[in-house]
């Protein structure tokens, strides 16, 4: 089918959607979680075949990205199921004013009708944006990334089969057969179909939709974050959220990249964290890159010219030594993408500082940046973490898909 085929019948599907009860939508979303579920087999072979396909082309921490496994195909179910679970978005009176003549205006949240999604190598953004669209009562259109086209192909049929079992039309979920940049360019100038666009992937992808993309488009996913370990800082505490931030899962937008210590505690703490995260026992070490103060503490690789705006997506990370809160702040201001930033400190007023003066969509304050995610934050999943500031602000759950209008309700007023 072709991509405006593909368009045009998503179009078609969401006057439907926008007008299903929560009972609906809550049981089409249950059958959904379970045709995944019951569709185990056919989705690992669609991901095996991705996996090898992929295998010499990509870099072992973007092959983590792909991989599905029986757990991880169960947990995107449950995600599912715990999008069912939570409040409707749509329907909700956001204001009310009855005004002196007695004409009632009422403000209500609405779906924003039809989201396109463009996105990478990540089979599980497949299912997280069509549970939350279906939720909020709008229509998917997924475009996914070539190195995991079967993959997202089994998810959706399986998902489209949920929703047929409930007598919802399937085309509420779609996915774009096309995986050439011409379907990407075709779906970012779709004015007349697609409602809103979000991109998550890559600074690369992220670019191409803000320069070329028609239709509104939501800036989401690049992370350049940090984290600042202050003079003040429980170094134990530190070390433990940088490691956890870093070397958990380093191939995510809300990964540490760049990690700025206090001159103060750097003689102590940059031996600590270097055995702690070049320990060779470890499965994988990390690559440390070091600005000129930290490379006369400990060993590493000379940081470059670009290693501080780098989202680097890998066992890397950049460090850098600072005077105090203030340099950190300004070191971020110049470098950030305004994702995720973190200071590790017991002062209270260095922790007001930067929270205040930090312009990012998540700071946190002794915790790791990895919490940004819609499942952290209650959302059920996200959609993506918008870095900009209008309509939408961090992980993107619910009521991110939801714009309104105003209902006025009159007794024969005339103006």
């Amino acid at each position: 089918m072709t991509t405006r085929e593909i368009l045009e019948r998503a179009k078609a599907a969401s006057a439907l959607l926008s007008t299903l009860t929560t009972e609906q939508k809550n049981a089409a979303l249950l059958a959904m979680a379970d045709a995944l579920v019951a569709d185990t087999v056919p989705i690992l072979s669609a991901n095996a075949a991705d996996m090898a396909a992929a295998k010499e082309t990509i870099s072992a921490v973007m092959l983590d990205r792909l991989a599905l496994t029986e757990a991880r195909i169960a947990a995107m179910a449950e995600g599912i199921r715990q999008v069912a679970a939570l409040p409707d978005p749509v329907g909700r009176q956001l204001d009310k004013t009855v005004r002196a003549d007695g004409l009632t205006i009422c403000k209500v949240s609405v779906p924003v009708g039809v989201v396109g999604i463009i996105y990478e190598s990540r089979p599980n953004v497949t299912s997280d944006a069509a549970a939350l669209a279906v939720k909020s009562g709008n229509v998917c259109v997924l475009r996914g990334g070539k190195e995991a086209w079967r993959s997202a192909n089994a998810i959706v049929i399986s998902l489209r089969r949920g929703l047929e079992q409930t007598g919802l039309p399937a085309d509420m979920i779609n996915l774009i057969e096309d995986t050439t940049r011409q379907s990407a360019t075709e779906l970012m100038k779709a004015d007349a179909y697609v409602d809103m666009l979000i991109p998550r992937g890559g600074a690369g992808l992220i670019r191409a939709c803000v320069e070329n993309a028609t239709v509104p488009c939501i800036q989401t996913g690049t992370g350049i974050c940090h984290i600042y370990v202050d003079k003040a800082a429980d170094l134990d505490m530190a070390l433990d959220i940088v490691d956890n931030a870093k070397m958990s899962r380093p191939s995510v937008c809300n990964a540490c990249e760049v990690c700025l210590v206090h001159r103060d505690i750097a003689a102590d703490f940059l031996p600590r964290l270097q055995a702690r995260l070049c320990d060779p026992a470890r499965p994988h070490t990390a690559e440390l890159r070091l600005d000129t103060a930290a490379a006369t503490i400990i060993d590493g690789t000379p940081a470059g010219e670009t290693d501080f705006d780098t989202e680097f997506l890998d066992y890397i990370l950049a460090i850098r030594v600072v005077a105090d809160v203030e340099e950190a702040i300004a070191h971020i201001a110049a470098h950030s993408t305004h994702h995720s930033e973190a200071i590790v400190t017991a002062d209270p007023a260095a922790a007001a500082r930067f929270t205040a003066a930090v312009d990012s969509a998540a700071v946190y304050v002794n915790a790791s940046t990895r919490f940004t995610d819609g499942g952290e934050f209650g959302l059920g999943c996200e959609m993506g973490i918008s870095t900009q500031k209008l309509h939408a602000r961090g992980p993107m759950g619910l009521a991110e898909l939801t714009t309104y209008k105003y209902i006025i309700t009159g007794e024969g007023h005339t103006r």
